[in-house]
């Protein structure tokens, strides 16, 4: 059986694809971006399934909401939610699962603090370096002005959810709940 063949994986790949979608719901205009907790569940996808499988996780995401289910931010889907100010960043969660991933292998080990701030940091400057160079080109910015909106205020949140996202996978490790 491939990589991706046991069932407990695929309910986890959905499962997780799920949460961002989720995440998504729970928004706070910030300009052409949204606050949302998105990240904390792109972290975790990539901390739970893995570099491969965690990709893999947001890119059915990423399908999910290209067909039409409302899963991106304020309910949105579509071609047009993917080409939008936000695309970079919805593209930037299928890298940033995949870096988080390297801090797991996806194996269903232990995370110690350390590495798992350092791999999900990682993975969050992908999120904000993809989603505010697609903001730049989009909204014909300046750098400066992209970082204004596209970076700045998204830090205290990202710090939290970074904490947090490690906080989970270390309590779904202990509660033995981690595919392996």
């Amino acid at each position: 059986m491939n990589d991706f063949g046991s069932l407990k994986r695929l309910v986890w790949i959905a499962l997780l694809a799920t949460f961002v979608g989720v995440g998504a719901h729970i928004s706070f205009p910030l300009g052409p971006v949204p606050l949302t907790l998105q990240t904390l569940f792109v972290i975790l996808a990539g901390f739970v399934l893995g570099p491969v499988r965690g990709a893999v996780c947001l890119g059915f995401y990423l399908i999910s909401g290209a067909i039409g289910l409302p899963v991106y931010a304020g309910g949105k889907s579509g071609i047009a939610a993917l080409i939008g100010p936000s695309g970079g960043y919805l593209f930037g969660f299928v890298l940033a699962a995949s870096v988080a991933g390297v801090g797991t292998g996806g194996r269903g080990g232990r995370l110690r603090w350390g590495r798992g701030l350092l791999w999900g940091a990682v993975g969050s400057a992908v999120i904000l370096i993809v989603g505010v160079t697609w903001l730049k080109i989009t909204l014909a910015m300046s750098w400066p002005q992209a970082a204004e909106a596209g970076v700045w205020p998204f830090l205290p949140g990202a710090a939290i959810k970074l904490v947090l996202s490690v906080f989970l996978y270390r309590l779904m490790q202990c509660a033995r709940l981690i595919p392996t």
